[in-house]
């Protein structure tokens, strides 16, 4: 049995050490099994720690408990991804309050070329139903694992539709392997295990409590390519996380819906405070991923040729693989504010950029 598994799995149940603490930690002394053999003055002394986490540290007792841990994990064969290991998602690497390490069951590549999270409401219309199934029908040529969370409604339509598609697909989980939350979905979890995977953040033992889906949200933004919101309300699960993929500068989009309609009001508020771009259809999408394999360099070509002298200039000063702010491309193009704006949305509707939160800015068609 591996010291070194048991002592991580310990640093994640000490309280006041979470995860960004523990890489903190571990960065510092080069093990998890080096920082529970540190004094606790050698722990008080890195910054950010202090006297109450040293204490708690020292303090902690139940390595049985996390010796089970293991056990568990052998028996069941769960592969644990630590953050420093190679299966790691890369994607969430990014991400500053990224788990520690995971818990995963499956066959899934998590570092794949293409992944996306589909959430939404649990309670959606037929509209919803049928646009969630046929947006992810669309995606089958393109190989895209499909992430969602299990729940009830756009999560679990949006697991089947990928088994029926033959694409994989990851739940992410708010509580430990041991157990499926909602019960109803343990046929569904089985089929997802063996087509895709099970992942979470949550030992064994942890239960399906309200406050770990938020935090589970983070992993569902953090290690995808982009987020799909279909039907939300105004407040719930899929607006976390659609504000959690924001600030970890992912891509999101929301189809809109009926402005009466309380199923839709949560895209819509996405849509209408640019926190999500507008799509209508997959191949929106699709286009808006630089997916599609149609474009040639001719066309590309013939389209560059088609701009104003100013939007050639706008669009020279931006790269394919980066995003950038419009201050920032206002200066390196040297184009007054009033002019640019109107630059910029002739770009948009032309859907050669794209709008992203925050008044940045992603180059779509030209190379």
């Amino acid at each position: 049995m591996s010291n070194e598994l048991v002592s991580q799995i310990a640093l994640t149940q000490i309280p006041q050490i979470g995860d960004a603490y523990a890489k903190l930690l571990i960065q510092h002394f080069g093990s998890a099994l080096a920082v529970f053999q540190a004094s606790k003055r050698q722990l008080e002394c890195i910054e950010g720690i202090g006297t109450l986490r040293a204490q708690q540290i020292k303090q902690f007792k139940n390595f049985e408990h996390c010796e089970k841990e293991v056990e568990f994990i052998e028996k069941n064969k769960i592969e644990v991804l630590f953050f420093s290991s190679e299966k790691y998602p890369k994607r969430l690497l990014h991400c500053p309050d990224s788990p520690l390490l995971l818990y995963y069951k499956g066959t899934a590549d998590l570092n794949a070329s293409k992944i996306i999270s589909v959430v939404g409401t649990r309670q959606p219309s037929s509209y919803g139903t049928i646009l969630c199934q046929q947006f992810i029908e669309a995606l089958r040529p393109f190989e895209v694992i499909i992430m969602s969370g299990l729940a009830y409604g756009i999560d679990a339509t949006a697991h089947r539709s990928a088994l029926q598609h033959q694409l994989p697909t990851v739940a992410v989980l708010g509580h430990g392997l041991d157990r499926i939350y909602p019960a109803a979905h343990r046929a569904l979890a089985a089929q997802i295990s063996q087509q895709g995977g099970l992942l979470t953040d949550y030992i064994s033992g942890s239960l399906a409590h309200p406050q770990n889906f938020p935090k589970r949200n983070r992993i569902t933004a953090g290690l995808c390519d982009a987020v799909i919101v279909i039907e939300s309300g105004i407040k719930g699960g899929s607006l976390i996380t659609a504000s959690i993929a924001n600030s970890y500068h992912k891509d999101v989009f929301a189809f809109p819906g009926k402005t009466t309609d309380a199923k839709s009001q949560g895209c819509n508020y996405l849509i209408q405070n640019h926190l999500a771009g507008l799509i209508t259809e997959a191949s929106d999408f699709i286009q808006l991923m630089n997916w599609s394999s149609n474009r040639t360099s001719i066309q590309q070509g013939e389209l560059f040729a088609s701009l104003t002298e100013t939007e050639k200039k706008m669009v020279d000063k931006m790269n394919p693989s980066q995003t950038i702010h419009i201050d920032q491309l206002m200066h390196q193009a040297g184009i007054p504010y009033s002019e640019a704006a109107s630059v910029l949305l002739q770009l948009e509707m032309k859907k050669i950029i794209q709008l992203l939160p925050g008044k940045m800015y992603k180059l779509l068609k030209i190379n």
